[in-house]
Formats: C-alpha cells, structure tokens, sequence
C-alpha cells in the first residue's frame, strides 16, 4: 500500500511544538511501515495547505497515515482530517468532528456528562470578568481548554484559595486567549486508558489501563502529584509508564466499561487516549481525550497493546491501518491493483567538468555528476522515468522531441545576466510544466541590485548600495565604510574573496573595474555588514513554508571582515561553521522566516528559493539576495543541510521541489481535457 506519513514534525523545545512529532518517533514510525511491506512517503504539513495538497496530489497515496496536530487554533487538530476528506483520500484515525470536539476540553466533557460519565465540576472562561461564575470546591486545577500534551499545565497550575484563583486565569487567559478551564482538582493517581479499534474484539477495543509513575528524585516531595509540562516534554526520562495500572478488578472493570462509552458517544475512530484521575477512593473521573495520542516509542498505546497480544510498533500500525482501510473499504494491496501513473520527468542542467578555481570559475554554478545522479535517483525512487537533458544549446530540439511530461530544472544557463532564465522560458513556449520559478522572477533575483530594489520597496531593509561600470561612479552619501564589492549578477559566491571587504575609496574603485573586466558586468558596492550571517530555504508555492534558519558562523578571531567567499563555496574551511537550525532567540527567528517570505514574494519565486540576510549594527535583519536555484548537492549544499535539520531527507526535499510542478502539470491536463470536450460538444 502507498502511504502518506503527515506528520508536523517538532524542531524545538518551544511549547508551540510540545505537541509534534520528534524526528525519532516519525523515523520510527516510518521503518516500521516499511518493514510491513508498504511503500511510505513522510509530508511534513507545517505550512501552507496549498504545499501539503501538492504533495498529497503528487503522491496520490492509497492511504494517509495522520499524525499531524497542525499548527494554531482552536480546529486545529480538524484540520488536515477535513483536509484529507476534500481531497477524497482515505485516512487513519478519526474524522474532523470528532478531533474538534475533543480539542475542545469543555465540549467533550457537556456531552459525556450528558450520558453519564462521570467528570469533576469545572467552568468555562474566555475572559476574567465571568470569574465570579466560578463555585467550585478547592482546590482547582487551572488549564487551557483547547491544548494537549500538558501545555500550560505546571505545579502553580493548582489553586488551593479563592484569593490566588484570579491572577492564575488572567496569567493564562493572557497566553492563551481562546478560553481556559476551571476544573475541581481529583487527589489521587493519574491513569489513561488506550484505544485500538481492532486489538481488543471483547472491549471494542479499549485496552489495558495504564498509569505514570514519576520518579522520586525528581518530582520529589511535590504535594500533588500530576503530569504536568516539566514532565511530559522536559524531564519525559523521568515518567514511566505501567500497564495494568495497578487496580482492584472492579474499578479496571468499570473503566473499561466507561471508557468504551466514551469512545462510542464521540465515535472515535482506529485510534484515541482516554485521561482519568482515580482517587483514594477508586473512584474513576474522565479528565480529557485525545484522538491523536502519541505514537513514539514507548507510549502508552504500544505498553497496554503488547498486553492484548500486540507486542510490537509495526503490529500496533498494522491495525490502525487495518481498521481504516476496512472502515473506508481501501483494498490492503490496492497499490499492485490500481498502479500509480509513471511519469516521464526532464532532468535538465549544466554539467559541471573542471573543478572550478578563482582564475576559472565559469562552471562554479554547474552541477557535477554525483549532484545530477543523486537528483536522479531520488526522483526515480517516486516512481517516475528520468529523461537527462543537458541545457546546450541543442536542448530546444531534444526537448521537443522528448515526450517529458514534467521538467526537474536545475539549469543554470551558459551566459548572459537572464541565463538562469533561458531553459524556463523554453518550456513555457513547449507548454511544459516545470520546477522552480518563473523566467522573470529567476531574472529579477539573478540581477542583485534589481532585487534589491525591488526587496526596499516590499519595506525589507537592505545595505545601501551603487553599481560602478569604469569605477568612476559617484558614490552615494548613504554607502559608509567599510564595504564589499562583488559581481552584480552571479551565483555561488564567484567573484567574492577575503579581498572584496574593502575600508577605502581607492580600494572600492580599484576592485570594482577589476570586477566589471573579469565578469563584464557591472560591480555592486554595498556598505558591508558585520552581524551575523543567516540564510533561510523555503519551500512552497505563492505562500511558501520557511524552514530553520541556518548561521553561517565564522569562526576565526583574526578575521575582521568575514564574508561567505568563493573559497567557502567550493570546499570546506576551518574558518567557519554551519549552524543548523541557527541557534536564535524567538524574535529573531520569527523576522529571519517574516524577512525570507517576504523576499520571496516580493521577487515572485516559486517552488524552491533560499534567501541569505545578514544582521547590521543593530541587530536588524537585512537582505542580501535570493537563490531561486539553490544548490541541491548532498550533504553540502546549504539548503540540503537546512533540509537534513528539519528532518527532511534527501529524496524527501526532491519530492516536495517536484510536488508542485506535477500538480501543475495535472491541472493543465484537466484543462486540455476540459477543452476537448467543449470542442466536441462532449
């Protein structure tokens, strides 16, 4: 079976991504498909919807294996469900309702009280004026209504007086505004009942309770014992988790009992988690569900699931797969019975043959044999055919004559300051769909001072700068010393060396006519930055996704003037680092991803892009330029390592360049189709 991983995938310990999937588990996830025969695709959702139909169309997979959480809002865990049910593509686990109203701590607690279960009193508060609603016992427990995975949940998180109550909600209310609940705190032990729609036929497939020990030497002498957010996402080394929890027989039966109510009045689906506090008493309180339950390595589902026979992760997925598939009546091997379209997919670039030097760079941007087969392969792994076509100037007759259906661009073009324009605009005139951006914007982002112009009016800041011809120009009085002088339209650094970072007019004028000679082009001179270095990859359409920021960090004290140079480019130095993801704080990161989108959009890329900024004196984020192309070498090129950090591999990052070019690529087909009919009155 083919199948699609969505996943949102955690990069950081930021409570934003407390509730994603760590690059293990989905790692572990995806070996175990693999090992049960199935042909798995991991689609990172974060970003626009726009990316993941794309790829979802391009993969157009028998069966979505969801774990994703999605991003921000009080849906967001409907989303990709009702997504996936647009798009007619079946899925695991639950539908769109069901994960709404279970995000919804409130709701689902209304109507399972309505049928009986048994919940603690609470209230529900979008805003500190309706606090005095609030009659409940103490203490209480304070907690965001529309969260998982503990978030907002601490030690302080249990109020045992009226007096503190107000000052917890208004400090919650302030982060998260969409509503909180008040809830009457249960003393006792916290146990969460698993569920496997098709592990366990005698209780509907509720499994055994579990129950979270903690140990002593860290919660220490903590007066309420809870799971809370130091726990579950911090000190996670610390929490075990038992299975049977240890209970009389009458209180596991009655648990089991409630819970297979519960998960028929919401109408779980294939998988779910049901939380409860037991107090001293052994009587059972439902606290909250999730339809998403974690699914790493360990969790509770694997530990109560090996109880019922299922000993293993790949037996565990083998039934969530199985219960979807039955549900959506999707045949098991439906791959082998209704075989993906093989595509013919143009690979089309510059071969690379002589290792370029500083006297002899004009090949610095081709691509070498090991880049081109890699490409290759990875493409072919999708299941399309390769046609290599090198962009000579015999490429328009062969590619004529091809029969490509879609074209993987990585051309760089022979000569000219519109080269990297000169293969896209051939295969807009054969009316063939491509990867990556368009011939003007590949122009504009070619021509660095066109694109700076062009940046500065979007209102993103960037260095000031002139172009010089002869060196004679005059020189604006915003370009302060010092400065760095390089070629105005090239790629891969050609044309900058340690030399370009230049402290005097003499100097400036002496490097630019050296520059204009050599490339015969004009040189731009732009005040140089001394802050740190960044550079961005994005991946998308008109709305791309920004990807961790990557710091270019130059490590050599005696250097004053760091630039990232031709030298740099072509092989590895001591005299620099890449850190990836940068370690930057969240301001910082967010302008970095504001700054690269909006260069982006600003220049019109599409598909794939990479913007390099660099901080000035003041810490503000400026742009430097844009690579449209950016190199797609394994395990060098900087947008591959910024990939590998996001947990992106290689074959991955190919896939989600070509995704949106095959989606093109079937909406033309749909409108030729479309036109036919009309013409012959079909």
């Amino acid at each position: 079976m083919r199948i699609a991983l969505t996943h949102n995938l955690q990069l950081s310990d930021s409570e934003e991504e407390a509730e994603f999937d760590r690059p293990d588990t989905i790692a572990a996830l995806t070996d175990a498909l693999l090992r049960l025969g199935h042909e798995v695709e991991p689609v990172e959702v974060s970003g626009p919807a726009s990316r993941t139909v794309a790829r979802l169309e391009a993969l157009n997979p028998d069966l979505i294996f969801n774990t994703a959480e999605g991003r921000r809002g009080r849906f967001r865990e409907a989303f990709y469900p009702a997504l996936f049910d647009q798009l007619g593509i079946p899925y695991t686990g639950s539908d769109a309702y069901v994960c709404a109203l279970t995000l919804d701590k409130q709701l689902t607690k209304m109507l399972l009280a309505s049928h009986g279960i048994p919940t603690p009193k609470w209230v529900f508060l979008d805003t500190l004026a309706d606090l005095s609603r609030c009659t409940l016992r103490f203490p209480v427990i304070v907690k965001p209504n529309f969260e998982g995975s503990s978030k907002g949940i601490t030690l302080d998180s249990i109020v045992e007086v009226e007096e503190r109550l107000a000052s917890r909600v208004a400090e919650l209310l302030s982060r998260y505004s969409a509503g909180v609940l008040i809830e009457e705190f249960v003393s006792g032990r916290d146990v969460t009942v698993p569920y496997l729609e098709k592990a366990s036929p005698l209780t509907a497939g509720v499994l055994a309770p579990a129950e979270y020990l903690f140990d002593p030497a860290v919660v220490g002498d903590r007066k309420y014992q809870i799971y809370d957010y130091h726990l579950k996402q911090i000190a996670y080394d610390a929490v075990q988790i038992r299975a049977p929890a240890d209970l009389s027989s009458t209180v596991r039966e009655e648990i089991v009992e409630v819970s297979r109510r519960v998960t028929r009045v919401l109408g779980m689906r294939d998988l779910g988690r049901i939380d409860y506090r037991v107090d001293p008493n052994g009587n059972i309180h439902f606290i909250e569900v999730n339809a998403l339950p974690s699914l790493e390595p360990g969790a509770g589902i694997f530990v109560s699931a090996a109880l019922a026979g299922l000993n293993s992760m790949d037996v565990v997925l083998d039934a969530i797969i199985r219960s979807a598939a039955e549900r959506q009546n999707v045949p098991l091997q439906v791959s082998s019975l209704r075989p993906k379209k093989r595509l013919r997919i143009g690979l089309t670039f510059n071969l690379k043959r002589n290792a370029p030097t500083e006297n002899a760079d004009g090949e610095a941007e081709y691509d070498g044999p090991s880049t081109i087969a890699a490409i290759r392969e990875a493409i072919a792994s999708h299941g399309h055919d390769i046609v290599e076509l090198e962009a000579s100037p015999e490429l328009p007759s062969i590619l004529a004559a091809s029969g490509v259906d879609v074209v993987f661009n990585i051309a760089e073009g022979i000569r000219g300051r519109n080269r990297e324009a000169q293969v896209p605009a051939i295969l807009e005139l054969l009316d063939i769909p491509y990867t990556g951006s368009d011939p003007a914007a590949l122009s504009l982002a070619l021509d660095k001072a066109l694109a700076k112009r062009l940046v500065r009016q979007a209102g993103i800041p960037t260095p000031e700068w002139v172009l010089m011809v002869t060196g004679k120009e005059r020189l604006p009085k915003g370009l302060s010393f010092p400065a760095i002088v390089k070629p105005v339209a090239e790629g891969s650094s050609k044309g900058v060396f340690r030399t370009s970072v230049v402290e005097t007019e003499h100097e400036l004028r002496e490097i630019a006519r050296e520059i204009a000679n050599k490339y015969k082009q004009a040189a731009l001179v732009e005040t140089y930055l001394s802050g740190r270095e960044f550079t961005v990859g994005l991946l998308g359409e008109r709305r791309p996704r920004s990807l961790p920021a990557m710091e270019i960090a130059f490590v050599n004290p005696d250097n004053r003037r760091p630039v990232y140079s031709f030298e740099h480019k072509q092989d590895w130095s001591k005299e620099l680092r890449y850190d990836t993801p940068a370690a930057v704080d969240p301001t910082l990161g967010r302008e970095l991803e504001r700054v690269a989108k909006g260069v982006f959009t600003a220049l019109g890329c599409r598909d794939v892009a990479r913007v390099d900024m660099r901080l000035d004196n003041n810490g503000r984020v400026n742009f430097m330029e844009c690579n449209p192309l950016p190199g797609l070498m394994p395990g060098w090129s900087d947008l591959c390592l910024i990939a590998q950090s996001a947990g992106i591999s290689y074959r991955s990052l190919i896939g989600e360049i070509l995704a949106p070019a095959i989606r093109r690529y079937r909406d033309r087909e749909r409108e030729r189709r479309h036109q036919r009919k009309a013409n012959t009155g079909g």
